[in-house]
């Protein structure tokens, strides 16, 4: 009888612990609840930036072209030369146009000699003064033909349109140029200050619009905040720009409102034909945020766990205004002073008891660095 009962107890236990592994909730009520990291929210002033592809340009960006075909017998600059208006950048072969000159002058040697002769004899009325006027139609003619080959000789020697720094120089000695090429033989470009010119989507731009202070597109331009300049090695601009013009129609073929902003650039560290991202601020004031960390997405909404009553996990849909670094801004569902679990949401279920270990804010907000800014 005792064996039997024995017996009767070794399968009541084996059945007691089978039981206890098919329900881990009752196996972790057992255990107790599970330590989690808590915070509580704070309000924080944080900016965020918008950035768009831009496209650098100097702000004289003037194209130097031949005005007359030519083979280039001297390139009196180098690429990236600072140069003055009127100084002289190239030299075209003049010899034929120097013979055509050669004859030109003669032209109007010879007509002159007419009209020298013609008019004693219309003084005397030997001959009629039509004849004259006819010799002097002949000299002026001669005389413009030749001021057009002298000006192709001026044409010739190619000079600076503007102050400015050359650009690059595909043409060199030997090359036959025309007032037709598509590449012109330089560019001198005033670097100063640069324009950084880029476009927003018809989207964007309503909502630019609607989020800046002012009465008319006048009054936004001048309330937007100076913007930044990311280079494309991933630096930021040393000095702030500001935006000074919006076209304020949407282009058709693109879908997309053109700006320009204006950068200092004193060091000519930024190039004419480079290329960047401009980044507008966006500041938001006195806002609760939330680690990212501390988040979670599901069918496109944006969740937390809530602590409520000290020992109880509830899933919370939060509204996101904007994404900074790994700071979410919160816009509802959650306020400053409320808890949440800092970390390990992932295994967390709704409604689940736990047993919060509180952590400072900033030891999970600054815990993580982005990796795209």
């Amino acid at each position: 009888m005792k064996i039997i009962f024995k017996y009767i107890v070794v399968i009541a236990g084996v059945l007691s612990v089978i039981s206890c592994g098919d329900n881990p909730g009752q196996q972790q009520q057992a255990q107790g609840p599970t330590p989690f990291p808590v915070l509580e929210i704070p309000n924080r002033t944080v900016t965020g930036y918008t950035s768009y592809p831009a496209s650098l340009e100097g702000v004289v960006n003037s194209a130097v072209r031949a005005k007359v075909p030519g083979y280039i017998t001297d390139v009196l600059v180098d690429e990236g030369q600072k140069v003055r208006k009127g100084q002289l950048l190239f030299k075209l072969e003049t010899e034929s146009l120097s013979q055509e000159a050669g004859a030109a002058s003669a032209n109007v040697n010879a007509a002159q000699v007419e009209v020298d002769k013609l008019e004693p004899l219309v003084e005397k009325n030997i001959i009629s003064g039509v004849q004259l006027e006819t010799a002097k139609a002949k000299l002026a003619q001669a005389q413009a033909n030749y001021q057009g080959v002298a000006a192709n000789i001026g044409y010739a020697n190619i000079k600076s349109p503007v102050d400015g720094y050359v650009g690059a120089i595909p043409y060199r000695e030997g090359a036959l140029v025309s007032p037709g090429d598509p590449t012109p033989l330089t560019t001198v470009s005033q670097i100063e200050d640069i324009y950084a010119f880029f476009s927003m989507n018809e989207r964007d731009y309503l909502n630019f619009l609607q989020n800046t202070e002012g009465a008319n597109l006048s009054e936004k331009i001048d309330n937007i905040p100076p913007v930044e300049l990311e280079l494309v090695n991933g630096s930021i601009y040393e000095s702030k720009g500001r935006i000074e013009t919006v076209t304020g129609q949407v282009d058709p073929s693109t879908g997309t409102v053109s700006f320009r902003a204006i950068f200092p650039n004193p060091n000519q560290l930024l190039a004419s034909g480079s290329s960047g991202r401009i980044r507008i601020p966006k500041t938001y004031e006195n806002v609760p945020v939330v680690p990212e960390s501390s988040s979670y997405e599901q069918q496109g909404r944006v969740y937390v766990y809530e602590v409520q009553g000290d020992s109880i996990a509830i899933s919370r849909v939060i509204k996101v205004t904007d994404r900074v670094d790994n700071l979410l801004v919160v816009a509802s569902g959650i306020e400053a002073g409320d808890k949440v679990v800092a970390q390990g949401v992932g295994e967390l279920r709704n409604n689940t008891p736990i047993q919060p270990q509180p952590v400072a804010f900033d030891s999970i907000a600054n815990s993580i660095n982005p990796v795209f800014k």
